[in-house]
């Protein structure tokens, strides 16, 4: 059996030539790819908004609570479902101003000025609703009134969603409304605010039309054992419909 006159020295410098060639050869091709990947992930870490809209948790609005829609339902029901209502449209989130003219959430001295319910509403109520209204609150399918409704966002109807809320048991026809517009727009409404002992709530409510007419309410609640009852409202704006 006959070896190699070449020296194994040789044999294995010249393999370790023929490694470096080859992975430089890679390295060559691989690197222009790395490169524009690692640029592309710059980019999009300096300008979020090029990689798409992204909905962060902490950005979604948090829900309403659900102890607040049996007060809810008591506004509809008692101020604007009628017999021919067959679809309530609801704005779904809850608002932060009381009217189309207003610029900023209301305050103290907003409160103060109207004297509102001739001046008698509790402090810690008023303080309650003006603290709810800050910033704007997700309402969810917990309405009860027995008329089906979908939810509005950014002036357009959801979809797929419709929702037939079941008739409460203690819910009878002459709870309907009875001065209710013939109509209804699409309702707006605030977050709930109560009172330290929770018998007084106090809701804002708005209608908005098609036809540019509508109304914002302000809703005064107080609560026998577990009913709630409206005691008065207070009519904060009205438009008339456009000519």
């Amino acid at each position: 059996m006959q070896t190699s006159d070449v020296p194994s020295g040789e044999i294995g410098s010249g393999l370790t030539i023929v490694l470096l060639q080859a992975i430089l050869t890679c390295m060559r091709m691989t690197l222009p790819l790395a490169h524009l990947l690692l640029t592309s992930f710059v980019l999009v870490l300096a300008d979020p908004a090029g990689a798409g809209p992204v909905e962060r948790a902490e950005d979604r609005p948090e829900p309403v609570p659900p102890e607040e829609y049996t007060l809810y339902d008591q506004v509809i029901q008692t101020k604007f479902l009628t017999s021919r209502t067959s679809l309530v449209m609801i704005e779904r989130l809850t608002v932060t101003r009381l009217g189309p003219e207003e610029r900023n959430p209301p305050d103290r001295a907003y409160f103060d000025e109207n004297r509102f319910f001739e001046g008698r509403l509790e402090p810690d109520l008023v303080a309650d609703f003006l603290l709810k209204t800050r910033r704007p609150f997700r309402l969810e399918a917990k309405f009860h009134f027995g008329v089906p409704y979908r939810f509005v966002s950014d002036g357009e109807l959801e979809e797929p969603e419709v929702s037939l809320g079941p008739i409460p048991a203690e819910f009878s026809p002459t709870d309907l409304a009875q001065d209710a517009p013939p109509t209804i727009g699409i309702l707006e409404f605030s977050r709930v605010g109560f009172n330290r002992r929770e018998d007084q709530a106090l809701i804002y409510v708005g209608d908005n039309r098609p036809d540019g007419s509508g109304a914002g309410l302000l809703v005064l609640l107080h609560r026998r054992g577990r009913v709630w009852t409206i005691v008065n409202t207070e009519v904060l704006w009205v438009a008339r419909r456009e000519e």
